[in-house]
């Protein structure tokens, strides 16, 4: 139920930094965990970071760690990811999803690191 809607991504410099964000609608967001994914054709869906509904809960891929950071808005069903010290690795296209599987994710964001 419900659906879900990603922003912010865009063409930034290797070691620049972007900020994704996704709207929720039609469900009780705050009672659910969230999880951000991305997907790039040569290496399918990723897992990059799960949040948990109170917000007090992070955890993050090993790439991730360090790099990215997780936050969400349960007033205004908001769910964030702060991206910093980007690499080309890093290009993909970001989703908001209800798990680490991608389950019931939006359109996606397209962050693109290039020089």
């Amino acid at each position: 139920e419900g659906f879900l809607v990603e922003s912010g991504g865009g063409l930034v410099q290797p070691g620049g930094s972007l900020q994704l964000s996704c709207q929720a609608y039609g469900f009780k967001f705050s009672s659910r965990a969230m999880s951000w994914v991305r997907q790039t054709p040569g290496k399918g869906l990723e897992w990059v970071a799960d949040i948990n509904g109170p917000g007090v809960g992070t955890y993050y891929n090993d790439f991730a760690e360090g790099r990215f950071t997780i936050t969400r808005n349960n007033v205004l069903d908001t769910l964030h990811l702060s991206l910093t010290k980007l690499t080309t690795e890093d290009s993909a296209m970001y989703y908001c999803a209800k798990n680490r599987n991608g389950d019931d994710k939006g359109q996606g964001t397209l962050v693109i690191v290039s020089s």
